[in-house]
C-alpha cells in the first residue's frame, strides 16, 4: 500500500498523469491498477461519527466505494459490501478485510443491481444480517467512452441507465420502510452532471438524472414526514479501476483538473461520512463537489 507524501500543496499530494497505459476489461481491478489507489488504508482515523449504524454500499469492493467502506467501519458503522459477480470477489474480500479490522461487522453480496429482486435481497440481508439500516449509498455505476453515437448502442445506453439510475430507484424502494428518522440515502453522481464530457454521453446523461433524482426524492421523503435525508456527493476525476478499463486516453486521466492529478478515493470518502453523520442533519437535498477545482456551478 503506498503512502503518499502528506504536503500542504494538494496539487502535489498524489501521483500526477501520465500514466502507465494499462488493459484492463471493465469494471477493472485494484490488483491491477498502476499506481495502486489510495482508500484510506493507512491514513483514514475515524472519531465515532457513525458508531452503532448499519450501511449499505453499492460498489463498495473498490474505488470510491472501498474508501466509503473503509471510513464509515472506522466511524463506528456495520457494512454491508454490494458489488457486481465473481471478477470482484478478490477486490470484496480485501475490503471487507479492512472493515473487519476496525472491529465491525461486514457482509459481502454479489449480484447484478439492474434486477429489482437483487435489490431487494441487498436490503434484505443488510436488515437481517446487520440488524438494521441507517444509511444507503448508491455508489455502483457502468460507464463506457464512445465518440459518438455510432459508437454507442442502445443495449449500453440502457445498461448504463438500468444500472446508475433504474437500480437507485429499486434500493431506495426497498430501503424506504426500514430507514427511521434521522437515516440518510447517499447517491453518487459526477462532476459530468454539470461540465459533460463528449466521451461519455449515456455516463453523463444518468449523472444528471441522478442529480434531479436526490433533490426530488428529498423534498418527498421530508414533506411525507419520513424524516430521511437524501444527499448526493459529485466526484470530479478519482483514480478508479474504471479509468483504466473504460476510458482509452487513461495515460492523462485528470490532468484537466485545476490541481493537475486525479483525486484519490480517500479524498472523497470524508464528503459521504458527514452526509451519513449527524454533522449533516441540517442538510437534505444537496451535493458536495469533491473535483479537484472543477466547477459545479
Amino acid at each position: 500500500m503506498e503512502n503518499y507524501n502528506n504536503t500542504e500543496d494538494p496539487k502535489e499530494k498524489y501521483p500526477k498523469p501520465a500514466f502507465p497505459t494499462q488493459d484492463q476489461d471493465p469494471p477493472g481491478t485494484e490488483s491491477e491498477l498502476i499506481p495502486k489507489a489510495d482508500h484510506g488504508e493507512l491514513s483514514y482515523k475515524g472519531s465515532g461519527k457513525l458508531a452503532g449504524k448499519k450501511a449499505v454500499i453499492t460498489g463498495g469492493d473498490s474505488g470510491i466505494g472501498r474508501a466509503v467502506a473503509i471510513a464509515f467501519a472506522r466511524e463506528g458503522a456495520d457494512v454491508l459490501i454490494s458489488y457486481l459477480n465473481e471478477t470482484e470477489d478478490d477486490d470484496a474480500k480485501e475490503t471487507a478485510h479492512w472493515v473487519n479490522e476496525a472491529g465491525r461487522k461486514v457482509v459481502t453480496l454479489s449480484g447484478d443491481i439492474r434486477n429489482q429482486e437483487h435489490c431487494q435481497k441487498i436490503i434484505d440481508t443488510a436488515v437481517s444480517e446487520l440488524g438494521g439500516l441507517d444509511i444507503l449509498v448508491n455508489n455502483a455505476a457502468f460507464q463506457m467512452a464512445r465518440k459518438g453515437l455510432d459508437d454507442l448502442s442502445p443495449a449500453e445506453w440502457e445498461r448504463t441507465f438500468d444500472t446508475n439510475i433504474t437500480a437507485m430507484f429499486y434500493l431506495c424502494k426497498a430501503a424506504e420502510p426500514h430507514l427511521k428518522p434521522g437515516s440518510s440515502i447517499i447517491n453518487t453522481t459526477s462532476v459530468n452532471a454539470y461540465s459533460p464530457s463528449e466521451q461519455l454521453l449515456a455516463y453523463a446523461t444518468t449523472k444528471g438524472a441522478i442529480q434531479n433524482f436526490t433533490a426530488n426524492l428529498s423534498q418527498i421523503l421530508l414533506k411525507n414526514g419520513k424524516g430521511i435525508r437524501v444527499n448526493a456527493v459529485a466526484p470530479g476525476p478519482i483514480w478508479t479501476p474504471l479509468i483504466p478499463s473504460t476510458i482509452p486516453d487513461h495515460e492523462e486521466f485528470g490532468k484537466q483538473s485545476p490541481m493537475g492529478r486525479p483525486g484519490q478515493p480517500v479524498e472523497v470518502a470524508p464528503a459521504f461520512v458527514f452526509l451519513a453523520s449527524d454533522d449533516a442533519s441540517y442538510v437534505a437535498g444537496a451535493t458536495i463537489p469533491v473535483t479537484g477545482g472543477m466547477i459545479t456551478i
